[in-house]
């Protein structure tokens, strides 16, 4: 992805230049209108994000209302400055510049909407160590460009693994749920013969290029990096040709967003997904995909990467926004990443994103799907799907088969969209609780595998069920609950085990319940708690919330 070097007198240009810029993240004391826009949401969200928000119970604050674009203007005009990228959520802009210059910011007294600077390079912050890490950095596409020969065939292994062909035979094709897809070029995706069924549809909507400031996303063509990762992303779940491709979601709504530079590997590209994903929240906007991870950065940023200790679900900027995102009620399914045993990465390790690895057609680990680690608070990966030699359409509109978790990722979106679809009373949060207990090896996970291949109709099938499980061998009440909480058993059983996780995904409560005796939930917090019952071969999860 990296282009070489001509000369050695480049290069070492290249290397003061990059010595002197540095990129850092502004963040603003207050906003401005923000009782105003409260009071009035449509003035800041679109009607299909309000709906949402309320069917989900999410609430519409302070993180919801824009960026002061006054406080932009005068930080675009500070010497040695550039403004790359804003987020509201974070009430923070990504800036470039020189150490001095952005150190200038810090001390000019007439910037007092500043409340704080955070340097990408931590070492340049005082409140952080500083590290002296050198990254090796890795091409994230470098697995997903070996093409093999280009095959003709179908996705019917890729789509029954995850059973959404049952889902399709239901007639939930993913229609009325809109995912944003966040990724690097989509070259030709206007043109194309296999995307055609969905711009009839008018099912191809709002594209944006975070990166070079267009809403043209398709002309995109930069080194060979990444030309056509976004189109081949997308085509897993919204390409369609009679008789040889059927994507996992075809009726599906999309939105296209660049947000990854195939030219280079900076921090700012966190910056540009924050942004993305905070327009599609804006848009009502279900399910965003990421077939994108954050790690190693490169050479010339040696203090930008992470370390494996920092990979914690709440470090990286783009993991900090992705937990935003599952707040404001948006689904997020993430690539789990190409590293193999150097383990996952951002914003892959967040306990509330959707993180996939990859496995083959026969269901078997391969070795290039990154794996968990105690770095993170949950499970990671949480759910595999094909990623090796995975069906998709390129650039040229030919059918080829490619390797990485960035098809196997959206292979399960376009999957979670139809099992949303087919359970329109459910939130985001039961989606996910869903999709992870239909996981073929949900009782005995592992760092390879996760929760295993998920049975999406399963998923729905269990949906369909009453919360209460008031159909099944057990019941379990109060809800909401104060303090106890009673399970009692129809069947002969004596015992069940229980399990309650928090919404970050981090299990707080493990326990053997006996029939009809309560458990105390005295020392939770108040809040929505997921839960697991597992009876005998029963297993069911449900949500609580403790008062």
């Amino acid at each position: 992805m990296k282009k070489q070097l001509l000369c050695l007198g480049f290069l070492l240009l290249q290397c003061l230049v990059f010595s002197q810029v540095e990129d850092a993240w502004v963040y603003f004391i207050d906003k401005e209108n923000v009782t105003a826009a409260l009071n009035n949401p449509i003035s800041i969200l679109t009607q299909k994000a309000i709906d949402r928000k309320q069917k989900d119970g999410v609430a519409i604050d302070y993180r919801d209302v824009p960026v002061n674009e006054q406080y932009i203007t005068v930080l675009k005009s500070a010497t040695g400055i550039s403004v790359l990228a804003k987020s509201k959520w974070f009430n923070a802009v990504h800036i470039r510049g020189s150490k001095t210059a952005i150190d200038n910011l810090r001390s000019n007294a007439t910037l007092s909407f500043i409340d704080y600077i955070d340097f990408a390079d931590k070492s340049l912050n005082a409140k952080y160590a500083t590290r002296s890490k050198i990254a090796q950095v890795t091409d994230k596409f470098s697995l997903e460009n070996s093409n093999s020969d280009f095959v003709y065939g179908n996705t019917q292994n890729q789509v029954e693994m995850i059973a959404a062909h049952q889902l399709h035979q239901d007639d939930f094709t993913g229609e009325g749920i809109s995912i944003a897809v966040l990724d690097a070029a989509f070259t030709n995706v206007n043109t194309m013969n296999a995307f055609e069924r969905l711009r009839t549809a008018g099912n191809l909507k709002d594209g944006y290029d975070f990166v070079d400031r267009t809403h043209d996303v398709y002309a995109y063509a930069p080194g060979a990096g990444s030309i056509s990762h976004g189109t081949q992303v997308l085509s897993s779940m919204a390409a369609y040709v009679q008789d040889e491709y059927v994507g996992t979601a075809p009726d599906a709504t999309y939105y296209l967003f660049r947000t990854e530079d195939g030219n280079d590997e900076n921090p700012v590209e966190e910056s540009y997904w924050v942004e993305a994903a905070e327009r599609a929240d804006s848009l009502g906007v279900d399910i965003i995909n990421t077939s994108l991870g954050y790690k190693d950065y490169s050479p010339n940023y040696p203090n930008y990467s992470y370390s494996n200790a920092e990979m914690n679900g709440n470090t990286a900027f783009i993991t900090k926004g992705s937990n935003i995102a599952f707040e404001k009620g948006l689904l997020l399914v993430t690539s789990a990443g190409n590293s193999g045993s150097s383990g996952v990465g951002a914003p892959a390790d967040s306990p509330v994103v959707l993180s996939v690895g990859a496995v083959d057609a026969s269901e078997n680990y391969v070795s290039f799907s990154s794996v968990g680690s105690a770095n993170q608070p949950s499970q990671k990966p949480d759910v595999v799907a094909r990623g090796y030699r995975a069906y998709l359409i390129d650039r040229n509109d030919a059918i080829v088969q490619n390797n990485g978790t960035s098809f196997s990722g959206p292979i399960m979106a376009g999957g979670v969209a139809c099992l949303m679809q087919a359970l329109p009373d459910k939130s985001h949060e039961d989606i996910l609780a869903l999709v992870r207990a239909s996981g073929s090896q949900f009782n005995s996970p592992d760092n390879q595998l996760g929760y295993g291949v998920p049975n999406l109709y399963q998923a729905f099938q269990k949906g369909l069920s009453n919360t209460e499980f008031n159909n099944l061998s057990f019941k379990i009440y109060p809800n909401p609950v104060i303090s106890t909480l009673f399970i009692t058993f129809d069947s002969g059983s004596s015992e069940a085990q229980l399990k309650l996780y928090n919404t970050l995904g981090v299990l707080v409560l493990d326990t053997v319940v006996n029939n009809k005796n309560g458990v105390s939930l005295s020392h939770l917090p108040e809040g929505l708690y997921l839960g697991e019952i597992h009876l005998e071969n029963e297993k069911s999860s449900f949500k609580i919330i403790k008062k």
